[in-house]
C-alpha cells in the first residue's frame, strides 16, 4: 500500500519520497539522463541559520500535511497564500527537510521578474570576449568561436535546475508570485505543466557538437548537469511552493493546476506550539503574551515573529514587567497603516 502522509509535519527526516506511488497518467515525466539526488548534508551548508532553524521547527497544522501531500502525489505545485508571518515560505525548507529533498531552490519574484530569470542566465558579452582571446591565441583547443562553448556563459536558474532530470523532486520556492508582472502567471503555465523546457542557445549549439551534450552550470552550486540538444525535461517533477500575501488575484487557469493551501492566523494552542518548538515551554508571561497577541491580532496584522521576538527578551532581558510591557508594544505594532490602535 502507498505510504500516506509521505510528509508527516514532525520534522523528522526520512526517505518517504522514495514510497511515492507512481503519479497520474497524465503528470508522468521521463526526462533523462537521471541525475542522483543531491546530497541531503549539503542543505545544511546552503541554508541560512535563520532557515535552517525555522525548518526543524516548523508547525505544521492537519491541512497543511494534507495539502502538502496532495501536491506531492498529485505532481503539482502549492500555492500558499495568507497574511505575512504565517510561515509560508518556511513550509518549503521544512518539507525539503523532512524528505531530504537537499538545498531548497529559491527565485524571488519582483515586478521585474520574467520567466526567462527563472529559468536560466546566459551572458553573450563574456562568451564573446572569451571568442576573441581564443581567436587571439589561435591555439585550435579549448573555446572556440563558433558557439561549442556556449554552456561556459550559461547558468541555469532556480526554476530551471528543478526541472532537471533528479532521480527524485528538488524543492523550489517561488517566493512572493503576487508581485510579478501580471504575465508571470500565465508563461509559468506551459512549463509547469509540461515539466520541460528549451534553451535555444544551447539548441543551436548542439548541432556543432558530436553527441548535443552541453555541461551546464546549475543554480546554488558549483556543479554543471548534462544538457542534451537544448532541452530539459524533468523525471520527478520538483515539488513546488509558490507564495502569496493576497496582494492579487490569479488566472483561473493558473489556480487549476495548482494545489491551494489557504494559511490562517495560528489559534492558542497553535502559537503556543509554536513557541515552545522556537523556545521551550511558555511560562506565565509568556502565556500573557499569546493572550494580549490574538486579542490584537484580531484588529490588524501581526506576524508571528513578533511574539517570539518579544517572548525571547522577556526571558532575556532581566527588566521588570512594566519595562516588559511596553518593550513587547514597541515590538509588535500594526504590520498595515489601517489598523485602529496600537495600544497593547
Amino acid at each position: 500500500m502507498p505510504l500516506w502522509p509521505v510528509y508527516t509535519g514532525t520534522n523528522a527526516p526520512h526517505d518517504g519520497v522514495t514510497e511515492l506511488p507512481p503519479p497520474p497518467p497524465w503528470r508522468a515525466f521521463d526526462g533523462g539522463p537521471v541525475l542522483p539526488a543531491p546530497d541531503p548534508a549539503a542543505d545544511a551548508a546552503a541554508v541560512s541559520p535563520d532557515r535552517l532553524h525555522r525548518a526543524e521547527t516548523y508547525q505544521a497544522t492537519e491541512q497543511t500535511v494534507q495539502l502538502v501531500n496532495a501536491a506531492l502525489y498529485l505532481r503539482r505545485p502549492l500555492l500558499v497564500t495568507g497574511p505575512p508571518g504565517t510561515g509560508k515560505s518556511s513550509l518549503a525548507y521544512a518539507v525539503a527537510r523532512e524528505l531530504r529533498l537537499g538545498p531548497v531552490l529559491r527565485w524571488n519574484v519582483t515586478s521585474r521578474s520574467t520567466l526567462h530569470d527563472g529559468l536560466y542566465q546566459y551572458d553573450p558579452l563574456s562568451r564573446l570576449y572569451a571568442a576573441r582571446q581564443q581567436a587571439g591565441r589561435d591555439t585550435g583547443a579549448g573555446e572556440s568561436p563558433d558557439g561549442s562553448g556556449i554552456e561556459h556563459h550559461l547558468r541555469l536558474g532556480p526554476l530551471g535546475t528543478a526541472l532537471l532530470p533528479y532521480a527524485r523532486p528538488r524543492a523550489l520556492l517561488i517566493d512572493e508570485i503576487d508581485k510579478s508582472d501580471l504575465d508571470l502567471p500565465n508563461d509559468l503555465l506551459n512549463v509547469l505543466e509540461e515539466g520541460q523546457y528549451e534553451i535555444p542557445e544551447l539548441v543551436r549549439a548542439s548541432r556543432l557538437t558530436p553527441d548535443g551534450i552541453a555541461e551546464v552550470l546549475v543554480d546554488g552550486a558549483d556543479e554543471r548537469a548534462p544538457v542534451a540538444h537544448g532541452r530539459v525535461r524533468c523525471r520527478a517533477f520538483p515539488f513546488v511552493v509558490l507564495t502569496s500575501n493576497g496582494e492579487r488575484e490569479f488566472p483561473p487557469a493558473f489556480l487549476r493546476r495548482c494545489v491551494t493551501l489557504r494559511l490562517r492566523r495560528p489559534d492558542d494552542r497553535h502559537l503556543a506550539g509554536i513557541v515552545r518548538a522556537h523556545l521551550g515551554e511558555p511560562d506565565a508571561y509568556a502565556q500573557s503574551l499569546i493572550e494580549r497577541f490574538l486579542t490584537r491580532a484580531g484588529a490588524g496584522d501581526l506576524a508571528t515573529d513578533q511574539l517570539l521576538n518579544a517572548i525571547y527578551l522577556a526571558r532575556s532581558s532581566g527588566l521588570d514587567t512594566d519595562s516588559l510591557d511596553r518593550l513587547a508594544e514597541q515590538l509588535m505594532p500594526y504590520l498595515g497603516q489601517t489598523a485602529p490602535s496600537d495600544v497593547f
